[in-house]
């Protein structure tokens, strides 16, 4: 090999790396996506399979929805924290703001 060669072949390994470098953020952000959309699906799974359950009145199932797990109390919708979404931030941000005029 000469030196115009493997300038050549040098080049060809930088242009390879950068693309490899470029494309691999999208490929882990499809990878993620793909994993997240198993889990989804297997609680979607489990969810019709407890609503089947609940349908048929199995044996014990009045008991389990009578009162919570042992050592945890039922969640009431009050004591659920609220955080304003950021549209509800922006707007009361500008409403707050005064207008000065010049």
């Amino acid at each position: 090999m000469n030196g115009d060669q493997i300038q050549a072949l040098i080049g060809m390994l930088a242009t390879f790396g950068i693309l490899v470098l470029m494309a691999l953020p999208s490929a882990i952000g499809i990878v993620h996506d793909r994993r997240i959309d198993r889990r989804l699906r297997a609680a979607e799974e489990g969810r019709e399979v407890q609503e089947a359950r609940e349908v048929q009145g199995g044996p014990g199932d009045a008991e389990s929805r009578k009162a919570p797990a042992e050592g945890r109390e039922a969640q009431k919708s009050s004591s659920r924290s609220t955080v304003p979404s950021t549209a509800t931030w922006y707007a009361e941000g500008r409403r707050s703001k005064k207008l000065v005029s010049s």
